[in-house]
């Protein structure tokens, strides 16, 4: 159960603040009534998805990069809370690009701990990922129980979550990382060719075309609607000290193949009769994607209250309508 009062009482920095889930957050945080900091250097974030928040008096935006850490001091001056989702997403664009990967995500992070340390912030939330299970074969997915990472992107949560916990260790500054479970919804890119398979598939079906699925198409997923992921990182902000320093799987409890997926979009959107296509499997990613919450849902109060099928529902209304 969330505290509102303690939300009114505080004030959050969420980096990547004008991107998928950071501007979800921003949202939800100004809605509550907390003071929002946001914190992005537009190179992924577009001002478009914070823009009806620029007015709010409980809203600021400051264009700046992680990767700069004199930024990032100053960004953390007088924050409560850092929920920091700033970071080079894809697995197979972190196959081409590792150098990229290794500055923004690792030195980025590394930038964000050590500020959030010396301004002695209350509790740094960071973006981790399924990603770092990698090539373990067990399900579900359970924390404790990774495998040898298969990408320079899940490498670089990796790291993330070691420095995390070094960071609460050493250096007493509380931290929680949280394992995301193929996130979707509003604001997520359709667009380009790194974006993620729901938005990618929706978008084509909506232009009558045929999506392409890598593979056979019987790798599962365990999709995770974003206000499912945004519930999770207030939690984390919130919670009790034992959850310093630990790593928490954030999905839905569901398992869905790419082609059970297709199989309901096409169902909901009318179009059966679009033969779908099918090209080679992607270097880097894992086959099947099932989480074990239990940890989250004991520690951090976690409960899924929206469901895969009602998420979809969700995200193809607002695909399919004006995107505001």
């Amino acid at each position: 159960m969330i505290d509102t009062k303690i939300l009114r009482d505080s004030r959050f920095l969420v980096t990547g603040g004008a991107g998928f889930i950071g501007s979800n957050l921003c949202e939800r945080l100004v809605e509550s009534g907390a003071s929002v900091h946001c914190l992005d250097d537009l190179s992924t974030g577009k001002i478009e998805n914070i823009e009806h928040l620029l007015d709010k008096e409980n809203f600021e935006f400051i264009e700046g990069s992680i990767v700069d850490y004199d930024t990032c001091l100053e960004a953390v001056t007088g924050i409560d809370y850092v929920l920091h989702q700033a970071a080079s997403g894809s697995v197979p664009r972190s196959m081409k690009y590792p150098l990229l990967y290794e500055t923004v995500n690792i030195q980025g992070t590394l930038n964000m701990l050590e500020a959030s340390s010396k301004q002695r912030v209350k509790k740094f939330v960071y973006a981790s990922s399924s990603s770092v299970y990698g090539d373990s074969s067990a399900l579900p997915k359970k924390e404790g129980e990774e495998g040898n990472v298969l990408s320079p992107y899940a490498l670089t949560k990796k790291a993330n979550e070691l420095y995390g916990k070094l960071y609460a260790d050493i250096y007493e500054l509380p931290t929680v990382g949280l394992r995301y479970f193929n996130v979707f919804g509003k604001r997520q890119n359709p667009n380009g060719p790194y974006a993620a398979v729901i938005p990618k598939f929706i978008e084509a079906f909506l232009r009558n075309e045929a999506p392409i699925i890598n593979g056979d198409g019987m790798q599962s997923r365990d999709f995770t609607y974003i206000d499912n992921v945004v519930e999770a990182n207030i939690l984390a902000a919130l919670s009790s000290e034992k959850t310093a320093g630990k790593a928490y799987n954030i999905a839905s409890k569901g398992q869905v193949t790419l082609n059970q997926l297709v199989e309901l979009l096409q169902q909901k959107l009318g179009c059966g009769d679009i033969e779908i296509k099918h090209g080679p499997d992607r270097a880097g990613d894992i086959k099947h994607s099932f989480a074990d919450i239990g940890l989250a849902e004991n520690e951090l109060g976690y409960r899924p209250t929206i469901t895969f099928e009602e998420g979809l529902e969700k995200a193809l209304h607002w695909y399919k309508n004006d995107q505001t």
